[in-house]
């Protein structure tokens, strides 16, 4: 079964400071059919104001991806990154992705201290097992490994960061005549968001903010084909239950 989602069936909160687009319910906005799918709980699509952001909060047992789009946030955590000293300057732009694992606990902040706006996505991922000790880790995304294919950002093993969860994240850039093709594995799900552009996939044209949520027959794999992109970034997540 494969379903589409356009950006304006998702939910909407206006803080001022924040401009939020939510895929799966999230805080004020709640719709029970959007509770998430498989283990993915949360992807938001955030815009956030210069000298501005989320204070010092705390997560427990969820892994959180973070990957800008556009300007760069600041991040701090009990862990120690994002002091001074600490393994991890904890500021993060274009081009790289965080994560970290809440696991027993973490308090953190993520600013912008800039002067210009911050436009990401933040996605939450349930975990494979609760507790443990919280992580962190942020890499450099090389720009070629996402040019007219896909490239593995996050997984439990492979990734260019290792996220303690039943999912892979792949993320590819795709114009003109370039074309890729991912297969899952039998009773994999696999959700897309189009993070910006346009492109076409398994014959379905996609804007940015638009979701695609493929769920497989008994027994069946499930294959995506990315084609006709126009300026197209996309995120494409290959899920357990």
């Amino acid at each position: 079964m494969q379903t589409v989602f356009r950006s304006e069936q998702r939910g909407a909160a206006n803080h001022g400071w924040l401009q939020a687009k939510h895929s799966f319910s999230f805080a004020d906005w709640y719709e029970p059919s959007r509770m998430g799918f498989g283990v993915l709980r949360v992807i938001n699509e955030d815009r956030v104001a210069p000298h501005s952001g989320f204070g010092t909060h705390g997560h427990r047992d969820m892994e959180i991806v973070t990957y800008i789009l556009d300007g760069e946030l600041s991040h701090k955590d009990s862990m120690g990154n994002g002091e001074a000293g600490g393994a991890h300057a904890g500021v993060i732009r274009p081009g790289e992705i965080q994560r970290m694992s809440a696991g027993s606990g973490v308090l953190h902040s993520e600013m912008n201290h800039s002067a210009a706006p911050v436009h990401l996505l933040q996605i939450w991922l349930l975990p494979r097992s609760r507790g443990g000790a919280p992580g962190y880790e942020q890499a450099a995304i090389e720009p070629a490994s996402l040019r007219g294919r896909l490239g593995l950002l996050a997984a439990p093993e492979g990734g260019l960061v290792a996220i303690n969860s039943d999912a892979r994240l792949f993320a590819g850039r795709f114009d003109g005549a370039e074309q890729a093709e991912l297969t899952l594995a039998p009773g994999r799900l696999a959700y897309l968001h189009v993070a910006r552009g346009s492109l076409v996939v398994n014959g379905e044209r996609l804007a940015a903010g638009d979701a695609l949520q493929l769920e497989p027959g008994a027994g069946a794999a499930l294959r995506l084909q990315f084609e006709q992109g126009e300026q197209a970034e996309v995120l494409v997540f290959d899920l357990g239950r």
